[in-house]
């Protein structure tokens, strides 16, 4: 490999000659190798982002000259599309402010600027990467102002997304599913009979709550440290460097951005950081939730619950042939634990956040991109590969309630708690159902059972029966919901 030599601060240091970073890119290379995982290109787009606006802002403010304005846009520009992503080379565990990465950003930049400026690679003239590109910025202000454009970015045209349609579709099957009455399970035991578009409502439920979590946070990751400079004092910038820059990344990703409020908070914590992490792992726990019931109730085909049926996407053993797993479910679940993990990473990350600026900043970053990621690219292949084609087993369904001890439930309110209890266990001891033991001791009439027994009744609140009977209609008596038979007690 052939090299050109650059300086620093601290002398002179070998950089490969197809490079555009320079001498503390080479540094940190060499310092830090450590996990050869490099920030998510999510981030270093923000960060480019981040150099062209405050390039067109130090140019309106009369700081930088126009020439040298239009080269480092340009080429900031190139690391938004992700052009330059080879360039940003230095592993995520490094010095806890991401100077390095702040660095690596500063001299990528003016080494592209110069070549646009010169046809020659990388150095300082006549961009520089301090002088020029990093003017009236703090790796202290920009990276974690990167941090919050990079997570809202990502949330937006991520995860956002992929949770709304994991809702919608949990809808549509809570509307198909509606008629299906199946047994209640709580403990993981039989208990009193539910619809499964009830449950699969719950579910749904539960993905348009998380997607109101996570919006609970973006006012606060709209909130920009950019201006603070080294401490959040604003030292060595305009005093409108700050607003302007935000306004210009507003209006760049549609995104209301601005200034943060308090500059000293938005540098020496990471409060947000943590609510969103801390929001995350809560989706994570209600995906989770999702995912392992339906793994449960898809479980079988023959000898499990199999009230669900997945779509078969790819074999399941390499031993039993014909064996087809709940892979969808066990990815997103994988998924989730990563989350949690991540989440707990950024809780211990912001408690160094000591005196005037958090030094665990890059795994904070590295956590929260991988977890908004991640989750997104999992649900939206759940979505697609296993809840939009399931389809309800109602014969199963059927079956597991007509045989269920737990419709003794309704029995309460006319023999009494014990004698309910009774029947539910001489049940179980004979191999008969609840309304079969009524019959037989002459507790009900077959046509009071029919009302009494009915599953339907009991998923209704105001519908099930009471010590009367509850007043069914006539054209409920004649089986007007038309989807289900009668318990099965005769």
């Amino acid at each position: 490999m052939e090299y050109r030599i650059e300086r620093d601060s601290m002398g002179e240091v070998r950089v490969p000659s197809h490079a555009y970073y320079g001498a503390q890119t080479a540094r940190a290379l060499e310092n830090f190798p450590i996990s050869g995982v490099v920030f998510p290109s999510s981030f270093i787009r923000a960060l480019g982002a981040i150099k062209g606006a405050a390039a067109e802002t130090n140019m309106e403010l009369g700081l930088l000259d126009e020439t040298r304005a239009r080269a480092i846009v340009a080429a900031a520009m190139e690391v938004m599309e992700g052009k330059l992503d080879r360039e940003f080379v230095v592993d995520v565990f490094q010095t806890g402010s991401g100077t390095s990465t702040n660095m690596n950003a500063n001299e990528v930049i003016a080494g592209r600027a110069n070549e646009i400026l010169t046809g020659k690679r990388g150095g300082k003239t006549p961009v520089h990467p301090n002088d020029h590109v990093n003017l009236g910025q703090s790796s202290n202000d920009t990276i974690p102002t990167a941090l919050h454009v990079a997570t809202a970015i990502e949330l937006h045209g991520v995860l956002l997304p992929a949770l709304r349609e994991l809702a919608q579709a949990l809808r549509e099957k809570a509307r198909a599913w509606d008629g299906v009455v199946k047994i209640g399970r709580t403990h993981l035991m039989d208990a009193t009979p539910i619809r499964l578009g009830q449950e699969a409502g719950g579910w749904a439920r539960q993905v348009e709550l998380s997607v109101a979590r996570l919006g609970s946070v973006l006012p606060r990751l709209y909130e920009l440290a950019q201006g603070g400079t080294a401490v959040g004092t604003g030292i060595n910038t305009h005093p409108e460097f700050g607003d302007r820059v935000a306004k210009r990344l507003s209006q760049w990703f549609g995104l209301p951005f601005r200034e943060a409020e308090n500059h000293f908070e938005a540098q020496h914590s990471r409060d947000t950081a943590v609510e969103l992490a801390g929001q995350l792992g809560t989706v994570a726990t209600g995906l989770m939730k999702v995912a392992n019931d339906i793994r449960w109730l898809s479980s079988g085909p023959r000898c499990g619950l199999g009230e669900i049926t997945l779509p078969p996407v790819q074999p399941g053993s390499s031993i039993m042939p014909g064996k087809v797993n709940p892979v969808m479910s066990e990815a997103l679940m994988m998924v989730c634990a990563q989350v949690l993990g991540n989440s707990v990473t950024v809780q211990v990350a912001n408690t160094h956040g000591n005196l005037d600026l958090n030094t665990m900043m890059p795994v904070m970053i590295k956590a929260l991109l991988e977890s908004i990621t991640y989750l997104g690219k999992a649900v939206t292949v759940f979505t697609e590969k296993a809840v939009r084609g399931m389809e309800a087993n109602s014969e199963r369904a059927r079956a597991f309630v007509e045989n269920s001890l737990a419709l003794a439930t309704v029995l309460v309110p006319r023999v009494g708690y014990d004698r309910a209890a009774g029947i539910a266990k001489e049940a179980l001891q004979r191999g008969k159902t609840v309304g079969q033991i009524c019959l037989e001791k002459g507790l009900l009439t077959s046509r009071e059972l029919e009302q009494v027994l009915d599953p339907w009744r009991m998923t209704e609140p105001g519908l099930s029966t009471g010590g009367s009977g509850g007043g069914m209609t006539e054209g409920e008596e004649e089986g007007g919901r038309g989807s289900q038979d009668g318990p099965g007690f005769s």
